[in-house]
């Protein structure tokens, strides 16, 4: 599976950044609209930006935010039809950008029509969910609108196995599985093999928070796991001014990088945007540490714009984080464009030297406030990136005495 190696992703949440109804309230707000066409008009944005994956959010029909499928089968009315994601995919191949689809296999809204028929007394229907004694539904962290698949059932794992292969023909290359740290290894472990006797190059990333990704990574089958802990090391380390913290993670990192790549990034639709966190000149240096590092970088649409945002714990607490893009790219803002430019630079870097994407860093000069880190490759190659937070935000990229790109320009 060379072919990842090579992957940056755009990070895109459909149904925010078309600006559909997250929480619709009535049936016209359901109603069949065309709406994927808005993420067309993005692609070649994309491709000057220089990612060549579409990691897309949920497009399955559901109830509200895209996590509460109701059929994986089906595009959400929302977005469009059949058609429409139909030519989203083929407009994505004539620009050599994959796609990666978002599985939540862990989970299903209530109105789906499986645990509708089961609550209606369908004992074949039971079998797909999990029961908790008192006959209710186990729902997923306490969700009531979330019924927890049963993972030790044969049909699910049929289920599961068939909607991978159905999107793998119609021309994905992967799928992002939403929550696999709530999934039984086991699962994973019986249903993956099973789409990689028809599909050997899908690549399949499970989305894991805490634990031994490594150890998960292989008793599950997958091939990646989302780098949450680098993700937190890298906000927490510039927010607090200590790069002790950021260094010693990136040493785990290297062990993970071991035995395979994980998706690296600073944000995504689940966390704070992470200009938000650190303000817009820090955020910078956060930006150099997702490109300078191994792994597989995603950058989540807004992130190459400085776009801010917080996500809170409430109703629509999501909603700033998920916002939608405008009719084209001439309509934005000119305030996010060196931000746009960093990225492209960056992007640029790691095009030119792909053998960054399974490098090791080691530390050349570690202080709090300031840390100058070798990115070493396979083969000898080597780059130097010193960062540094005094007097301003600042980052430098050099091979031997050959500067590569600075940040901020002179």
């Amino acid at each position: 599976m060379d072919w990842i190696t090579h992957a940056i992703w755009w990070h895109v949440y459909p149904l925010g950044f078309t600006g559909a109804p997250i929480r619709p309230t009535s049936d016209c707000e359901r109603e069949l609209t065309h709406r994927l066409g808005h993420l067309e008009a993005w692609l070649d944005y994309a491709v000057e930006l220089g990612v060549n994956g579409l990691k897309l959010g949920p497009i399955f029909a559901s109830e509200t935010h895209g996590y509460d499928t109701v059929d994986h089968l089906s595009v959400d009315p929302r977005l469009g039809d059949d058609a429409d994601v139909e030519h989203l995919f083929q407009e994505c191949h004539a620009r050599g950008i994959r796609i990666l689809l978002d599985g939540v296999f862990n989970h299903v809204g209530r109105n789906h029509p499986l645990f509708q028929s089961a609550l209606d007394g369908d004992e074949h229907a039971r079998r797909y969910f999990r029961w908790n004694p008192d006959g209710t539904p186990v729902p997923f962290e306490g969700h009531g609108a979330l019924v927890t698949l049963n993972h030790d059932e044969p049909l699910v794992q049929d289920m599961v196995a068939g909607v991978m292969c159905h999107w793998l023909r119609r021309g994905i290359s992967g799928w992002r599985l939403d929550a696999a740290y709530a999934v039984p290894e086991a699962f994973w472990a019986a249903v993956l093999p099973r789409v990689r006797e028809e599909f050997p190059d899908a690549w399949f990333l499970g989305e894991v928070i805490h634990g031994d990704y490594a150890s998960i990574v292989a008793d599950a089958t997958l091939d990646s796991v989302t780098q949450y802990e680098l993700w937190k090391a890298t906000w927490s380390g510039l927010k607090d001014g200590n790069f002790f913290e950021l260094d010693w993670c990136l040493q785990r990192h290297n062990r993970l990088l071991d035995g395979l790549l994980p998706l690296t990034f600073v944000g995504n639709h689940d966390v704070n945007r992470i200009a938000s966190t650190l303000g817009d000149g820090v955020a910078a240096l956060a930006h150099v540490v997702l490109f300078t590092v191994g792994g597989v970088p995603a950058v989540y649409y807004g992130d190459e714009q400085g776009y801010h945002g917080t996500k809170t714990e409430r109703e629509g607490g999501d909603d700033e984080v998920r916002p939608p893009f405008p009719a084209h790219p001439d309509d934005l803002s000119p305030i996010g464009d060196w931000v746009y430019r960093l990225h492209q630079e960056l992007i640029s870097l790691r095009r030119r030297e792909p053998w960054l994407a399974t490098a090791r860093t080691q530390a050349v000069d570690l202080q709090n406030r300031a840390y100058t880190y070798d990115v070493v490759g396979a083969e000898g190659q080597r780059l130097r990136v010193a960062l540094s937070l005094d007097p301003t935000p600042s980052a430098r990229i050099t091979r031997d005495d050959e500067e590569l790109l600075r940040h901020p320009h002179d």
